[in-house]
């Protein structure tokens, strides 16, 4: 992997060369602005405001807007000349605990690899310090012009480091929340718990992105020639939801899901109409069985004369049976045998 940074660890009086790598990468679909009508491409052109005139990246330079709409130039040189300590170092500052770290902070993040040989010793001290204090290490280093909040952990066997926006560049929560005064019932949350518990855990080498695969497999069908197959959105805005009634069906859904896999039905949000209605459907269906149950006690004694029945004919065939059995044995004692002559 290419590193984009070279500098060094400043952890108190040792240094440990190392090269800065990006951890992550951007697999997301690009696409081109073009022009609707002949397919070509649309491109972005700097111009000068004040001759009209196009220039290039080597006439670009810096400048600061003031208040008053005046541009004051600002050079490299200028900014060079500032005093930058982390200018080439990251400077580890503090050790804390990993929860002291507000998960709102974290930004790009990288993984730092020892640089050279000599590197690898003073390299594997801080990354085995840091697993046994159980702690991550709050630094500051430069990158593209400006100093930057990092904090270094352990991921494996590398130290990896999240760059972290400054705690002044975190908006408030003021005015997100809902407005005070909704109430959750205890046998809510007890379906909320239920439902996480079943939901459970998840391998997180399993999740991929849906959405750009849709993307990739469009591309490929009009590439193609194919006319895709469009999909109509669900219709999900405009309802007032039975929270108890869809915390129920979600449970159900996730012990499905994890019973029969992949192909288990997915719960859906219901609406107060439909439950009420389902729950007319419900009396109705009990009263449909009242309704039934004459006809099913008469299938019953139907059934029950007809083997009353069955038994009396049975027995009176076996007694006919029994009668003729014994004249035949009575006949037979009464009749001499006739004596044969020599």
């Amino acid at each position: 992997m290419r590193s984009i940074w070279n500098g060094a660890i400043s952890f108190g009086l040792v240094s440990i060369p190392v090269k800065l790598i990006n951890a992550t990468e951007n697999h997301s679909v690009s696409f081109r602005q073009i022009h609707v009508t002949d397919g070509g491409r649309v491109r972005y052109r700097k111009v000068c405001e004040l001759d009209g005139e196009e220039v290039t990246s080597a006439e670009i330079g810096k400048g600061y807007e003031d208040a008053d709409g005046s541009v004051i130039p600002i050079t490299d040189e200028d900014l060079g000349s500032l005093p930058l300590p982390t200018a080439k170092t990251i400077e580890i500052v503090a050790f804390v605990p990993a929860g002291a770290i507000d998960p709102l902070q974290m930004d790009t993040a990288y993984y730092l690899s020892a640089n050279g040989v000599p590197a690898a010793k003073p390299y594997t001290l801080l990354r085995e310090a840091l697993k046994r204090s159980r702690k991550v290490a709050v630094a500051k280093y430069a990158l593209r012009g400006r100093e930057r909040l990092g904090m270094l952990r352990v991921v494996d066997d590398v130290i990896a480091m999240h760059g972290l926006l400054w705690p002044d560049e975190i908006r408030t929560a003021q005015d997100v929340a809902p407005e005070s005064g909704v109430k959750v019932r205890d046998a809510e949350l007890d379906l909320a718990d239920a439902l996480m518990a079943t939901l459970g855990e998840v391998d997180m080498d399993s999740l991929h992105d849906d959405y750009r695969e849709a993307v990739e497999e469009l591309v490929a069908a009009k590439a193609a020639g194919e006319v895709p197959r469009r999909a109509e959105p669900e219709d999900t805005g405009g309802k007032v939801i039975d929270l108890v009634a869809a915390l129920e069906s979600s449970v159900r859904a996730a012990k499905e899901a994890r019973a029969g896999g992949e192909d288990a039905p997915v719960a859906k949000v219901t609406s107060m109409a439909d439950h009420k209605g389902a729950k007319g459907g419900k009396t109705g269906g009990s009263g449909s069985s009242t309704a039934s149950k004459p006809a099913e006690k008469k299938t019953a004694t139907k059934r029950t004369t007809a083997k009353k029945s069955t038994a009396k004919k049975t027995t009176a065939r076996n007694s006919a049976a029994k009668k003729s059995t014994a004249k035949k044995r009575t006949s037979t004692k009464s009749t001499p045998r006739k004596r044969t002559s020599a």
